[in-house]
């Protein structure tokens, strides 16, 4: 299951890291973010990537002890979106000892 889920966040990555950098090299956002903010569904997507971003922080804020660290992931979650997320699950999975449960890569952490 582990390796399952890793082989998915991977693909996961790639997928989105690809999609970023062949969109910004066709198309610059910045010159084109008044006619983007014009688009109704443009609109609806942002709304709905920082939802997602507070869900996402609110999770991993549970999950790491240190303000810094929780404030460094918040940049990156906002700055880079999925591709930060993927990366999260993926060094979470990636901690997980040998017969440890995948359950526990994304469960609160105790100490």
């Amino acid at each position: 299951m582990k390796n399952t889920l890793i082989s998915l966040f991977t693909i996961l990555f790639i997928y989105i890291t690809y999609t970023v950098v062949s969109t910004s090299i066709q198309s610059n956002l910045f010159t084109e973010w008044n006619y983007l903010a014009s688009i109704p569904w443009m609109k609806a997507t942002l709304v709905d990537f920082y939802i997602n971003t507070i869900v996402i922080f609110a999770w991993m804020s549970f999950r790491e002890n240190s303000w810094v660290v929780r404030i460094v992931w918040l940049i990156l979650f906002v700055l880079l979106g999925s591709m930060a997320t993927t990366i999260y699950v993926l060094i979470q999975l990636f901690k997980l000892k040998d017969g440890e449960p995948v359950q526990n890569a994304f469960l609160i952490k105790t100490n």
